[in-house]
C-alpha cells in the first residue's frame, strides 16, 4: 500500500507564545508593521488567528488574522515570510481563512489592501474577491497616506 503524501505545510491556531516570530515576519514584510499590542489585542479578543509552518520545522512562515461576527468575516492581516514567498503559501493561507469563514456560516468576507500591493490584489482577485470601494488615506505612507481598496467575496 502506498503512503499518503503529507502536505508541505502545517496549520495550527496561533498562540501568544508565537508573537515574537509574528513580529519578526511583520517587520520584514511591511514598511508599516502592526505593533505587538495590536496582535495581542486580536488574540485577547478571540479573533481567528492561524500560524503556518513547514512540515517538520518549528519556525513560523506565515500567519493570518480574521474576525467573524453576524455572518461577516473580515481578514485583518495575512503575511508570509519574505524569504518564503512565491510558493503558494499566501494562497494556501487564504484558502484556509475562507474555509474557516464558511465553517462559521459567514456569508461575506471583506478585507482592505493597499492600492500599491499588486501581488496581494492578484491573489485576492484570483480567489474571486471584487473591489467594492476605496478608503482614502487608509494606510500610512512615507510621503503621504495611501488608499486602500475594499474587497469582498460573497460566500453564498
Amino acid at each position: 500500500m502506498n503512503a499518503v503524501p503529507q502536505p508541505a505545510w502545517r496549520l495550527s491556531p496561533l498562540h501568544e507564545s508565537q508573537l515574537g516570530e509574528v513580529l519578526d515576519i511583520e517587520q520584514r514584510a511591511y514598511a508599516f508593521p502592526w505593533s505587538e499590542g495590536i496582535f495581542r489585542d486580536c488574540l485577547k479578543a478571540g479573533y481567528s488567528a492561524w500560524a503556518l509552518h513547514e512540515r517538520g520545522r518549528t519556525s513560523l512562515i506565515a500567519y493570518g488574522f480574521m474576525t467573524m461576527a453576524v455572518g461577516e468575516a473580515h481578514i485583518l492581516n495575512l503575511a508570509v515570510d519574505p524569504l518564503c514567498r512565491r510558493q503558494g503559501i499566501a494562497r494556501f493561507m487564504l484558502g484556509h481563512l475562507l474555509q474557516t469563514a464558511r465553517a462559521a456560516n459567514s456569508t461575506i468576507v471583506l478585507l482592505e489592501v493597499r492600492r500599491s500591493n499588486k501581488a496581494a490584489i492578484r491573489l485576492y482577485q484570483g480567489a474571486g474577491f471584487q473591489q467594492i470601494g476605496t478608503r482614502r488615506g487608509y494606510y500610512p505612507g512615507h510621503e503621504q497616506r495611501e488608499d486602500a481598496f475594499v474587497l469582498a467575496l460573497d460566500l453564498e
